[in-house]
């Protein structure tokens, strides 16, 4: 069955220790515009500098400082990869299997000769479709459906895992494409129907056209009944939780035990996040004529696979998901595409072979420590909130206190004794063992007590993220690194960066959203009724101001969309300024470079989100990402903390001058 995830609240996070000797001030003054006046357009003064030096290729729609580290970590990784892909390895062991996927993601030549053939028996198994075994075909497979199942920890039992099933089916992704009518979107649409058509013609379907018409028709009913990213945001609204015969009598066309008896899982209850959605899937198959359900599956599969075949059809596809979409002008190169495609099969595998050369074992400690003197800060200002009663704070430390830290890797790392990589056999018949493989490892989990101890990204990884439903956050030892974090930078440069980052991941935990989980992870009202409603009209005041950012000429930031993110950024940098100033307390850090220590703070946080970026890109990560644009974590934040008023003295008359009134005031 196909999957469709949550996402975890993630943001892109580094690690850094307190320097107690004489440090540099850790900012690269050639990074800066001083053209601009720092009051009047922080974001191009602190960025503008970087942004010249490091333009846009014909690789990207942006690139910024985490996607130059992010560079600089894959080429790491592929020097690990490549050196075991250049030996024999014995058949069975890990090594074979990462190198041999490897190989065989780089051996162009092998699948432009193959062509269609791979994927040929997975268009016959579509045609083999009945309405007798359509439910059957629906739990079986692995690239084609209208919804998706995953376990994941009950939110109102989170020490269990429980079967969920979630909104899918529509390519596209957020329902807005389908329905919006401005000129760009119309345009998307356009585009896209054209692509549908031109994949369905080079995979060798006479119908093309037609063809193309129908998953447009059936993928806009399914986007009609589907709930936008906002709606998405309630995590009460998406938790639906009912018994196995409740879900037969709920969705009726649907034969429940088949699609379980595929997925050989037994299932008592379960968790349907989008219920109307799923009404509506259970219509579209008593309504719809087969062979048009069938359509809309080729197209399915035809997505999921043109880029595991030959050059041709890759191309094609990038055409429109790179070119169209985000403004790309030319696809990654294939190393780059093999590391990713063995990461996100062999991951932890390749992840403690990572961590074994380039992550010491006292960089844990030195990040526990951090992640120790944050925790503090944020615990401080929790007290300090008058709007807060001190009921609601007492369970809000409770929380703070209970909060699981993971860093750099798991104890204990994945077995993959059960995947079969065979380079006899095709790059694609690959892939899509190694997906049932996947599949059958995350199914094993279903009415499972949760693991605290899984990972949910692989050590290499660079990001970071907080999981409300076991109040854990976690820093992989992918983004522990430089340069992110500066050994030879003193503390107002390393919480500016790093301390910021680390306090968003713990300002997640009371955001919008995992303000509703209490310490143990479940869903559970632990303010006060008032309490609540103060912090719902204080992050109306985010949702207000960043609504009227207009991003592009007649394109205005999504200040509900990115609320959980913007309310994380407001308090990672609140919470890691305390804690700057709590660690410098008595030994005030000395101007270095023209720069008071203060300003090198808000400098560093700047320098996180230096980035160029595309048109095309901007108008995607505004209708589907609920992370503010670079330009704007910056622009958008800054101006709701008191703390970079004073120390960069922005008085009423700057553009960026917001009254103290009008400011956010959360954490």
């Amino acid at each position: 069955m196909k999957t469709f995830k949550l996402t975890i609240m993630a943001l892109l996070a580094f690690s850094a220790v307190s320097c107690t000797q004489k440090m540099s001030s850790g900012i690269d003054t050639s990074n800066l515009d001083t053209t601009v006046v720092p009051q009047n357009d922080f974001y191009q003064y602190a960025c503008g500098g970087w942004m010249q030096a490091n333009p846009l290729t014909a690789e990207y729609s942006r690139f910024g400082s985490f996607d130059k580290l992010a560079e600089d970590n894959r080429t790491r990784i592929n020097d690990l990869i490549a050196e075991i892909a250049s030996q024999d390895n014995r058949q069975g062991t890990i090594e074979q299997k990462i190198g041999d996927l490897y190989n065989l993601a780089m051996d162009t030549a092998r699948r432009n000769a193959e062509g269609l053939a791979p994927v040929k028996p997975l268009f016959d198994d579509i045609e083999s479709i009945t309405a007798e075994n359509l439910s059957y075909k629906l739990g079986e497979s692995l690239l084609y459906g209208m919804f998706g199942l995953y376990p994941d920890a009950d939110e109102m039992n989170s020490s269990m895992n429980i079967l969920k099933i979630y909104q899918g089916g529509f390519e596209l992704g957020e329902k807005t494409y389908y329905f919006d009518q401005d000129e760009r979107t119309q345009n998307i649409r356009d585009e896209y129907v054209k692509h549908v058509a031109r994949m369905f013609e080079l995979y060798g379907f006479s119908n093309a056209e037609q063809k193309a018409a129908t998953v447009m028709r059936l993928e806009t009913r399914l986007a009609a009944a589907a709930k936008n990213s906002v709606e998405l945001r309630d995590p009460y609204d998406n938790y639906n939780k009912m018994t196995v015969d409740e879900l037969k009598a709920l969705v009726p066309q649907i034969v429940w035990d088949d699609v379980f008896r595929a997925l050989d899982i037994e299932v008592t209850e379960l968790s349907v996040g989008q219920v109307d959605f799923l009404k509506e899937v259970g219509l579209m198959i008593e309504q719809e004529p087969l062979d048009d359900l069938k359509t809309l599956f080729q197209w399915q599969t035809i997505s999921e696979t043109a880029s595991s075949l030959n050059d041709e059809l890759y191309m094609a596809s990038f055409d429109f998901w790179g070119r169209v979409m985000s403004g790309k002008e030319e696809p990654s190169p294939l190393w780059k595409r093999a590391v990713s495609i063995v990461n996100g099969t062999v991951g932890e595998a390749v992840g403690q072979i990572y961590v074994a050369k380039y992550f010491p074992p006292e960089a844990k400690k030195r990040m526990l420590k951090l992640v120790h003197n944050l925790q503090t800060s944020l615990s401080e200002r929790i007290e300090a909130q008058e709007w807060m009663s001190d009921e609601t704070k007492a369970k809000a430390q409770e929380k703070l206190s209970a909060f699981y830290v993971k860093i750099g890797y798991p104890d204990k790392f994945r077995d993959y004794t059960d995947l079969d990589i065979n380079a006899e056999d095709s790059y694609l018949t690959n892939l899509l063992r190694a997906r049932k493989f996947e599949n059958a490892y995350e199914m094993s989990f279903v009415g499972k007590p949760v693991d605290r101890e899984r990972w949910y990204m692989t050590p290499q990884t660079v990001n970071a993220y907080y999981n409300p439903a076991t109040n854990e956050i976690c820093f992989p030892a992918g983004i522990l690194q430089p340069p992110f974090f500066d050994m030879q930078a003193d503390d107002a440069f390393n919480y500016g960066a790093i301390g910021v980052v680390i306090g968003h991941e713990m300002t997640h935990g009371f955001d919008d959203q995992g303000s509703h989980f209490d310490k143990d992870g479940n869903l559970n009202e632990w303010w006060t009724e008032e309490d609540r409603a103060n912090f719902v009209k204080r992050t109306q005041v985010m949702v207000d101001y960043f609504d009227k950012i207009e991003v592009l000429p007649g394109l205005f930031a999504n200040g509900s969309l990115t609320l959980g993110e913007n309310i994380a950024d407001h308090g990672g940098l609140n919470v890691s300024f305390q804690a700057y100033k709590n660690a410098t307390a008595g030994h005030q850090l000395p101007a270095i470079d023209g720069f008071t220590a203060d300003q090198r703070f808000f400098l560093a946080y700047a320098n996180l989100w230096a980035n160029n970026i595309r048109d095309e890109q901007i108008a995607l990560q505004t209708k589907s990402d609920p992370h503010s644009l670079g330009r704007w974590r910056v622009n958008g934040a800054l101006p709701h903390i008191n703390a970079w008023y004073e120390a960069w003295n922005v008085t009423e008359e700057s553009p960026m001058y917001v009254a103290p009134a009008d400011r956010v005031t959360i954490w």
